[in-house]
């Protein structure tokens, strides 16, 4: 992976195929190899005709990890997305989130509108607004002595999804209890890019693709059928849909 330095903080990514530049932001606990490699969404895009630029988010992945909660404040990891764009040479570009992804990306959408051209906010929907980011018990779960010491079943998913990817246990602590926000319904309305929506049907914990849609200027929804907030990301129709968003006419 590539590297540069932003805010003090070294910032690993991704930067293949050539085109029209989309960047992807991946999900807590999660990094850019997990999200977006292994399930295919790079291939994908590249074949699609795309220049794919990818990040693994601060406290994930290859990137610094870090142990004060107000470093991972939404606006600061949009700022990340923001200067690896500066660093790039990138003026304008779509973007594609997933959970905690999608809330970065809107954090950027709403910050640096002039940046963005198109964005898909994948399982994240209502909860973007009404929700506080992951309880407190992720991150009681993240500091436990073992998993088997995990009471709460939910807590505990995340708890071994962190250790599949190896993830620093109390670098992603510290993101949970920092990266809370949420945006207002007068934030979002100020989001002026055409905005795919795309949450799993069986998805508990991203709440309503269609709630959130109706509250953008130009959003819809996509029913991602039969997926979990786990499962969704890699699924084919989901790429579908987003390749046919993305080719439509700016």
């Amino acid at each position: 992976m590539k590297r540069f330095v932003h805010d003090g903080i070294e910032i690993a990514f991704h930067d293949e195929g050539k085109g029209e530049p989309i960047i992807l932001v991946h999900g807590f606990a999660s990094n850019a190899d997990v999200n977006w490699i292994h399930p295919g969404w790079i291939t994908t895009l590249t074949r699609a005709g795309r220049r794919v630029v990818a990040l693994d988010n601060r406290g994930h992945g290859a990137s610094s990890k870090l142990y004060d909660p107000a470093l991972y404040h939404s606006e600061r990891m949009a700022g990340d997305v923001r200067a690896l764009l500066d660093h790039l040479g990138i003026a304008r570009a779509d973007v594609l989130g997933y959970s905690m992804g999608t809330r970065i990306a809107a954090f950027f959408a709403v910050a640096h509108r002039q940046r963005i051209r198109r964005a898909i906010f994948g399982g994240l929907g209502f909860r973007l607004i009404e929700g506080v980011g992951l309880p407190e018990t992720i991150a009681a779960a993240l500091e436990a002595p073992s998993l088997s010491d995990v009471r709460d079943p939910a807590a505990g998913m995340f708890r071994l999804f962190a250790e599949q990817t190896k993830s620093d246990l109390r670098a992603l602590a510290a993101c949970v209890r920092g990266s809370r926000q949420t945006l207002t319904r007068e934030q979002v309305a100020q989001i002026e890019a055409p905005v795919l929506v795309a949450v799993g049907t069986k998805d508990d914990v991203a709440g309503s693709a269609q709630g959130l849609a109706a509250l953008l200027p130009r959003g819809r929804a996509f029913d991602i059928p039969g997926r979990d907030h786990m499962l969704a990301v890699g699924d084919r129709a989901f790429k579908a849909a987003v390749l046919d968003f993305l080719a439509e006419q700016p």
